[in-house]
């Protein structure tokens, strides 16, 4: 990533307001504790906060790395540690080395971070773990980016450096790296480490994205909606240390990734569902109507009734897909999750309701039971005797598919009715 030059920080003009109660002292070992009342909010350029769970071990020097790149830089700042319930001691721990602390009620990494985004007081925010695997003495990066005009700055590890045994390698070489892709594909990101912990961004573009998420899906939150909306991102190398505590990480691998991707799926139905889904329905259907006809060859291989099955479930399933895209786009957007939108799918939002879903799946069914009564109607006619069996699966198929599809179609405008009702409730 390009960087713009830019002057020494202690040489800018926030050197000239920086006042001593924000930074501690270089004499004491321990710094003076933060008071807000001291310094004007307007006069903070940069708060760094910290989620806080039990981190008694590591919290201390954290705090202590940021103080002194406040003190080194001249930059004015604060420090929060935005505290989800220790019962270890670090809220003592934090306010003795110089920093404020948040008590945020609402459990989860992602809660803790928006209620210490919520109480800072400075332009730009830079986020990281307070376990002592970032380095908070060296900021300079994402802050000559910050003050450049990107609004959201990634650290990326994998370019920075990532010791030995600081991170597993199911993290290292599947999980960070399969979720990142999926990233970049579904929402055309740069980004190339989407959960790096350590970021910064400018603390009102970042509010305005109305960020929700409560877990450790908050870190693909904050880049997917950055990047859906156009925002200015980029990436900074950045080092990642082993974990300093001796208890194992709040992190749960297979638990918190399958959030992670969860996450990802609400906001790529098109991508995921639509797109393979529309495929599906398509070879399916086709393939099912051209098979009750007859038999088809092409080239050396032929198809008949065992393929036009195959066929019918195929497309089934992609029907599926593709209603389950159009479900979950609708759901998402009734949630307040700011996703793309286009013309056609808000015209087809606005056309589309439990009345019109149930007319067209009834049709699809009385369609397919016609072909049933009239299969029933020829075998009573001819006494309910012995029927030429591949003749008759033949067009039973479709017949079936066709009910099965109505079926499908009535459900989904049930479930959409079920949405529109939460949606008049609030």
């Amino acid at each position: 990533m390009t960087t713009t030059d830019t002057p020494a920080l202690a040489d800018g003009p926030f050197a000239r307001t920086v006042e001593p109660a924000l930074l501690a002292p270089a004499a004491p070992a321990v710094p003076a504790p933060f008071v807000a009342a001291e310094t004007a909010a307007d006069a903070i350029e940069l708060s760094i906060v910290m989620p806080c769970l039990n981190e008694a071990e590591t919290l201390a020097t954290c705090i202590d790395k940021a103080q002194g790149y406040l003190r080194r830089s001249g930059v004015v700042g604060e420090i929060i540690i935005a505290d989800n319930g220790s019962t270890d001691g670090s809220q003592h721990i934090a306010r003795e080395h110089g920093a404020r602390v948040v008590d945020v009620p609402d459990k989860g990494y992602g809660a803790a971070l928006i209620g210490g985004i919520a109480a800072a007081s400075g332009t730009y925010v830079i986020m990281g773990d307070a376990d002592d695997s970032y380095d908070f003495s060296d900021l300079d990066a994402f802050l000559e980016r910050l003050r450049a005009g990107d609004e959201l700055v990634m650290g990326n590890r994998f370019r920075g450096g990532i010791e030995p045994g600081a991170m597993p390698p199911l993290h290292k070489y599947l999980g960070n790296p399969v979720l990142s892709t999926i990233g970049r594909l579904f929402f055309r990101s740069p980004i190339r480490d989407f959960h790096c912990g350590l970021r910064g961004f400018d603390r009102a573009a970042i509010q305005s994205l109305r960020l929700q998420t409560t877990g450790m899906e908050f870190a693909s939150e904050m880049v997917v909606k950055a990047s859906l909306e156009g925002r200015r991102v980029s990436e900074v190398p950045t080092t990642l240390k082993k974990d300093g505590r001796s208890r194992p990480p709040h992190l749960r691998s297979w638990r918190d990734g399958w959030r992670h991707l969860r996450f990802l799926l609400i906001f790529s139905p098109r991508w995921l569902f639509l797109v393979p889904g529309t495929a599906a329905f398509a070879i399916g259907m086709l393939g099912t109507l051209f098979l009750s006809f007859g038999p088809l060859v092409v080239g050396d291989i032929g198809f008949d009734v065992a393929s036009q099955v195959y066929l019918a479930a195929l497309a089934a399933v992609g029907y599926q897909g593709v209603i389950f895209a159009i479900l979950t786009k609708i759901f998402a957007q009734h949630e307040g999750f700011r996703i793309p939108r286009s013309r056609n799918f808000d015209r087809l939002e606005r056309r589309i309701s439990l009345e019109s879903s149930a007319l067209a799946g009834v049709a699809l069914f009385l369609v397919g039971l016609v072909v049933g009564v009239v299969q029933f109607s020829v075998w009573a006619s001819s006494g309910f005797g012995a029927l030429h069996a591949i003749a008759t699966v033949r067009a039973a198929i479709p017949a079936a598919v066709l009910m099965i599809l109505g079926a499908q179609t009535v459900m989904a405008g049930m479930f959409l009715g079920v949405l529109s009702v939460g949606l008049k409730r609030r």
